[in-house]
């Protein structure tokens, strides 16, 4: 009996992608050609890949395609600092070198599991904003066939420019999930989704210039700066049905989360650190073009002025509900700060839209209301919140 059961255990356990000729000792080229080989083979079976640990890490182009059924698996948690091999200064198991500059290194389709494994970009700049590579996504959802139900879980990039793209251009993605995922997008966008109409999650996400520090330090001030230059957010939520983003942290980017036209969902327990804008909430309709945000921070301080310098922009039609949201300013040596923001908020346009404030706490602006309405149709209602002088503020 005992041996039938460790057979069965040993049937179903992932395969080792050494068994392909996958190895930390290859080039890039045959190491692709090799994964490639293997997604292939795991495909039909719904069968699970494993990348071994290894000192050094796995040289591989890009042009991967991870087809439907097959997961991609390492042993790793998120490591927010980076590993790191004593004997060099780069990082150590599972982990993918990405040398390719023209193609994403994997693109999903339905089914797919990522999990547990580190991408590094060897070539990027720590320093230099002049010599930033603007590398294609690391992971890419199909553009030709359908990527219904991907996880993408306990993954760890340094170096990459745009981490997750799930803009569906051909079919609808469905049932996207980002959870426990770390990394710094010089690019400055670390997730986003388009054209996904079943409740796409992000969850317990950190994008951090500090996350090679272990093994290669952190980004210079002037790259960091140039990061929040590109006016791009780290989150960019378009075109999704219910959208639910929770633990969801940034730092250094020019936006914290995009909440496009064509959107509605949730968004709870966040910080979003030394960004332009927080959030900036849009909608094309006044049915369901609503969001929920509560329960976190911001920290707006920085651009190229103080009058670009927001927590929250809304505009467009549909409601925002805002509770037990905290935004201040200050400095920090990271990056070029401004220490202060505008205002609060931001509501402009002319279109009918709604806005409710409960519980907020809103600190170093330079206008003399939080709320900036520069939209006679908006309806705006906040209820013990408090201003910059500590003062209740109600309207």
């Amino acid at each position: 009996m005992l041996s039938f059961l460790c057979a069965a255990v040993l049937a179903s356990s992932p395969r080792n992608l050494s068994d392909f000729g996958v190895s930390a000792a290859n080039t890039a080229s045959e190491n692709s050609a090799k994964l490639q080989a293997a997604i292939d083979w795991a495909a039909p079976r719904g069968q699970a890949l494993y990348l071994e640990p290894s000192d050094k890490p796995y040289e591989v182009d890009g042009g991967i395609v991870l087809k439907a059924n097959v997961s991609l698996l390492g042993p790793h948690g998120p490591v927010g600092r980076g590993t790191v091999n004593p004997g060099g200064r780069h990082p150590v198991g599972s982990v993918f070198a990405i040398r390719d500059r023209e193609r994403p290194f994997l693109t999903v389709e339905s089914a797919t599991q990522v999990r547990g494994l580190q991408f590094w970009y060897p070539e990027q700049t720590l320093d230099d904003p002049a010599k930033v590579i603007a590398y294609p996504p690391t992971i890419k959802v199909s553009q030709t066939v359908p990527a219904q139900g991907v996880t993408l879980s306990c993954l760890t990039f340094y170096g990459e420019f745009f981490a997750m793209d799930f803009r569906a251009g051909g079919p609808p993605c469905e049932q996207i999930l980002v959870e426990h995922c770390y990394g710094y997008p010089l690019g400055g966008t670390f997730v986003a989704i388009s054209k996904c109409y079943d409740i796409p999650r992000i969850l317990h996400t950190h994008v951090n210039p500090a996350n090679m520090r272990n093994f290669k330090g952190g980004f210079s001030k002037s790259v960091v700066d140039s990061v929040v230059a590109r006016g791009t957010f780290a989150f960019a939520i378009d075109t999704t049905d219910n959208a639910v983003l929770m633990d969801v942290f940034t730092f250094g980017t020019f936006g914290g989360a995009w909440l496009g036209p064509a959107t509605y969902g949730q968004l709870t327990g966040f910080n979003f650190d030394c960004v332009t804008v927080g959030i900036h909430k849009s909608g094309d309709n006044t049915f369901n073009r609503n969001w929920q945000v509560s329960q976190g921070s911001i920290i707006a301080n920085t651009g190229r002025s103080v009058d670009e310098v927001h927590p929250f922009i809304v505009e467009g039609k549909g409601h925002l509900a805002v509770s037990n949201v905290e935004a201040f300013s200050g400095p920090n040596g990271a990056l070029t700060t401004l220490d202060k923001s505008r205002d609060f908020m931001l509501i402009r346009g002319a279109d009918p839209l709604t806005v409710s404030l409960f519980g907020c706490r809103m600190r170093n602006y330079t206008a003399e209301s939080p709320l900036t309405l520069e939209n006679s149709k908006a309806v705006v209602r906040a209820v013990a919140c408090f201003d910059k002088d500590e003062r209740l503020f109600e309207r």
